[in-house]
């Protein structure tokens, strides 16, 4: 029969590995989070989980699998069996940057793991103080340069986007500023309003009801383009270090080797979902840029994102236990 099936995909010109794999999936998917529920990258993979289990008629599950900045969930999903039944919600950090930071993850996410589809880039916003006597990022960086090393940021942790948006910025704008890193938002944007801290490079999500509620002001926003909620906030690209773009995107990763006709459905289907009005809204209220892209898209701006951090942690000499 197999024989037979070749034969025909060769007459019919349709390859052999897309004939057999047509009928995807006949069996529960799972998504792996390398997180804790409630990030974004969860909220990413809930959304979309939900809708495809709709589209295949299989349930589609999320497993969350936290632990060493997500190196634990990433290692279960890069070494799981190739067949499109185990995929990853992967992230910034544990696609392109632990690997620059870390010894010994015992694997390789550029080599191991293949981009599937980009879920959505979501802004970072430079959060200050209420009361801080700059408003902009130009007067935060004439008042920290004024004052080398008594401007402190903080972080959720070394190689983190927050993190790492600081540190291109200090670079950028030759600033010595002190590195503070946290186990947990809640008690870093505590130490922010309090004053103990200058600045946090901080998700929308968390971010936005410290702003509306005026315990935090926003100075600018990592993403090349402005937030349609924040349109009087900039961008730091604006404000003076062009071509500045830090984002926490998400994004389907299958173990290297899946069959290529599970990875186009994948993509295909949720694409589609993307673009559907109600979805595409949902994220866009969040600030969740929702971008059409192919496989080789998705792999092509993995790979710039891996350069670009690259360049980032060696001219900064970044390390992890920062």
């Amino acid at each position: 029969m197999k024989k037979l099936i070749a034969v025909l995909s060769l007459v019919l010109g349709v390859s052999p590995l897309f004939a057999a794999d047509t009928d995807y999936p006949t069996k529960p998917v799972t998504v792996i989070v390398a997180y804790a529920p409630g990030g974004q990258g969860d909220v990413f993979a809930r959304l979309v989980s939900e809708k495809l289990s709709t589209i295949y008629k299989q349930t589609v599950l999320v497993d969350n699998k936290p632990g060493v900045s997500g190196t634990v969930g990433t290692r279960v999903a890069a070494k799981s069996k190739n067949d499109g039944y185990t995929l990853l919600l992967g992230q910034t950090g544990e696609i392109t940057v632990n690997r620059l930071l870390m010894k010994d993850m015992g694997y390789d996410p550029m080599k191991e793991l293949v981009p599937v589809v980009l879920i959505g880039n979501a802004p970072l916003i430079m959060l200050a103080p209420a009361d801080a006597p700059y408003n902009t990022v130009n007067e935060f960086i004439q008042m920290a340069r004024a004052k080398p090393g008594d401007f402190s940021y903080g972080s959720v942790g070394a190689g983190t986007p927050g993190h790492l948006s600081a540190v291109a910025l200090g670079l950028g704008a030759k600033l010595n500023m002190v590195h503070v890193p946290y186990k947990g938002v809640g008690p870093l944007l505590s130490d922010l309003m309090a004053g103990r801290l200058q600045a946090f490079f901080s998700s929308a999500s968390a971010a936005m009801p410290q702003i509306k509620g005026g315990k935090l002001k926003a100075l600018a926003v990592t993403t090349p383009q402005r937030m349609t909620s924040l349109p009087q906030v900039p961008t730091i690209a604006e404000s003076g270090l062009p071509g500045f773009s830090y984002t926490l995107w998400g994004g389907l990763f299958a173990p290297v080797g899946t069959p290529a006709a599970v990875i186009d459905s994948l993509n295909r289907e949720v694409n589609a979902l993307l673009a559907q009005p109600e979805l595409h809204a949902r994220l866009e209220a969040d600030n969740v840029a929702v971008p059409k892209n192919t496989p080789a898209e998705f792999a092509e701006y993995v790979k710039a994102e891996a350069v670009k951090f690259e360049k980032l942690i060696k001219d900064a000499n970044v390390k992890l236990e920062q």
